[in-house]
């Protein structure tokens, strides 16, 4: 748990998009695995919950924002920044 908030930590202090949305992937892999050892059952339903909402931000963010978090567990990217297509990329 501790490291799953530390990785959403490190996501809401990201200087740009692509160092964020890797955070935040990292911060809901880190949920998962602390709701994959948990063994009580409503822990481990929170865990994968704030798994689920990182990842959800992550796919659903809305270019337009400001690039700081709208709710308790959803990023969002920053004004101006559209998803790149990765064969553009290098």
């Amino acid at each position: 748990m501790a490291k799953a908030e530390a990785a959403e930590q490190k996501a809401l202090v990201a200087r740009d998009d692509i160092a964020r949305e890797q955070a935040f992937r990292e911060a809901a892999h880190q949920w998962d695995r602390a709701a994959n050892r948990e063994r009580d059952p409503a822990r481990k339903r929170l865990y994968a919950d704030k798994a689920a909402a990182l990842r959800a931000g992550i796919e659903t963010a809305d270019p337009g924002d400001d690039g700081e978090m709208t709710s308790g567990a959803e990023p969002a990217r920053s004004a101006g920044a559209a998803k790149k297509d990765p064969s553009q990329l290098n």
